[in-house]
């Protein structure tokens, strides 16, 4: 293990994030509102850490293992998540303990859009502005970020995309380079991200809420600068943008950049067969949503009922959380249904939570596969994706994945009902985090204020689990890990 390595690559991480403080510091100043002492200091202390660490080890560079990639990576967004708590614990408004601040941060850097703030509206430009940045830096991924601005990084540049990248594939790149395949990320993140704000912006919010709610659409976050959500503009217009905002960040970055690259923009989506399950899922969600409200009359309109129902069905589906209206409250099964889509999540190489298309596809093909072994046993059958044979390696990868995340799942919920919770509440607010979805049912539909604070000490490690997807975390606490 080249920990010396480790430091260096951490402390240089901490300084790149340190700069981020600068952004809201800007906004208190042009906004006068006063907000902007708390990132000036969290900036300093940040900087003055990452020097620390960096400054003594500058010059150990060592090829990194695949195993360091793991631990820079756990390391990092520990660091940055208790980081970035700092400006929450500083600020006069709003007061938060220890326990709330470090939730908010996490739940902001995983995109999971749990809030324990309530008065949204009387807060800061600064600190709005903020929690939305937090997001959209923790959608994509600082460590590709990382890896595309710090050609210091070198070797080991592989193996932390690797270990960030969510999805059971993990070793495609879109360029020969490394470092070339995560600037072409970021840069179409960033230019979704800016059609996305003019797109709002066209449709009547402010300039500051556009940009905000553009960083929490395009990282599929759901935090928002209003405690009604998206509600608060009761807009169909604004709803639609989001929703295909929302659906366009749900699909594989890969697959954007090969239609762009080689046009054919149909041809390409719909020969991807994960992008075929997906497409079907959201519409299959949103019929069943709308058939049931319309049946009992729970909109006035029948536009209204298909406004919501595609609206509400895309934002808990694709794990962003936006809300517009109190869909706990939908008749019979619709938010157990809603909640249970989040398990789904969006497609791999995506900005959303959940296990992955592509996860649940190869598990149902897998069943399949072992139902006709049952009529022939002596056959062999392989499992495909379109025309691609998978390897046997991957599909037993996804299983071991649905066993680790059955087995954390379990494990937190017990947690929190030895907390004191109740066991809808305790199910839902680790399908909620898990998922990095973030709002759930019983005592955290609206928000997570009210919940004991052991319970968010849990609910922060389960958003951890969920954004680097169970086994980035879980192989450091294995044995062979830390062996020579």
């Amino acid at each position: 293990m080249q920990f010396r390595s480790i430091t260096r690559i951490v402390g240089l991480l901490l300084a790149l994030f340190s700069v981020t403080m600068l952004i809201p510091a800007l906004v208190a100043l042009w906004y006068r509102d006063g907000a902007g002492l708390p990132f000036v200091i969290t900036f300093i202390l940040l900087l003055t850490g990452g020097g620390t660490l960096w400054i003594p080890n500058r010059h150990h560079r060592h090829e990194l293992k695949a195993r360091d990639g793991f631990l820079i990576v756990v390391l990092f967004w520990v660091v940055i998540g208790s980081a970035g708590a700092l400006p929450f614990i500083l600020s006069p408004s709003p007061v938060m303990s220890i326990t709330d601040a470090f939730f908010e941060s996490f739940s902001a850097l995983t995109t999971t859009g749990a809030t324990v703030i309530v008065g949204l509206d009387a807060l800061p430009k600064a600190i709005l502005l903020y929690r939305q940045l937090l997001q959209w830096f923790g959608g994509m991924g600082i460590i590709v970020l990382a890896v595309a601005i710090l050609p210091v990084l070198g070797i080991g540049g592989m193996q932390l995309y690797r270990a960030e990248i969510p999805g059971p594939v993990k070793d495609s790149k879109m360029t020969p380079r490394i470092a070339e395949t995560a600037k072409t990320l970021w840069y179409l993140y960033l230019g979704l991200t800016i059609l996305c704000a003019f797109a709002f912006w066209l449709a009547g919010m402010s300039g500051f809420d556009a940009i905000a709610h553009s960083f929490s659409t395009i990282a599929i976050g759901g935090f928002s600068t209003y405690d009604a959500s998206l509600g608060h503009f009761n807009s169909a217009t604004i709803n639609l943008i989001a929703a295909i905002f929302l659906l366009i960040s749900a699909c594989n970055y890969a697959l954007h950049f090969s239609a762009l690259s080689h046009g054919g923009l149909v041809r390409t989506y719909w020969r991807d067969p994960e992008f075929r399950a997906f497409i079907i899922v959201q519409f299959l969600l949103w019929l069943i949503c709308f058939v049931v409200l319309l049946q009992h009359n729970t909109f006035d309109s029948l536009r209204e009922t298909f406004d919501q129902a595609l609206f509400q069905s895309v934002s808990i589906s694709t794990t962003a959380g936006f809300t517009t209206t109190g869909f706990s409250e939908w008749p019979l099964f619709l938010p157990m249904l809603l909640l249970f889509s989040s398990f789904i999540g969006g497609c791999a190489g995506s900005t959303g939570g959940g296990m992955k298309v592509i996860r649940i596809l190869l598990l149902s093909l897998q069943g399949v596969r072992e139902l006709k072994r049952l009529v022939h046993p002596k056959a062999v059958y392989t499992i495909k994706l379109g025309n691609r044979a998978l390897p046997q390696r991957v599909v037993d990868s996804v299983w071991g994945f649905f066993s680790a995340y059955a087995l954390v799942f379990v494990v937190c919920m017990l947690l929190l009902i030895m907390s004191g919770l109740d066991e809808l509440t305790a199910f839902s607010a680790v399908v909620a985090t898990l998922n990095n979805l973030g709002p759930g049912l019983g005592a955290v539909a609206a928000n997570f204020s009210e919940i004991n604070a052991s319970a968010k000490w849990v609910l922060i490690i389960a958003m951890l689990f969920g954004r680097l997807e169970i086994f980035t975390l879980l192989v450091l606490f294995t044995p062979t890990f830390w062996r020579n």
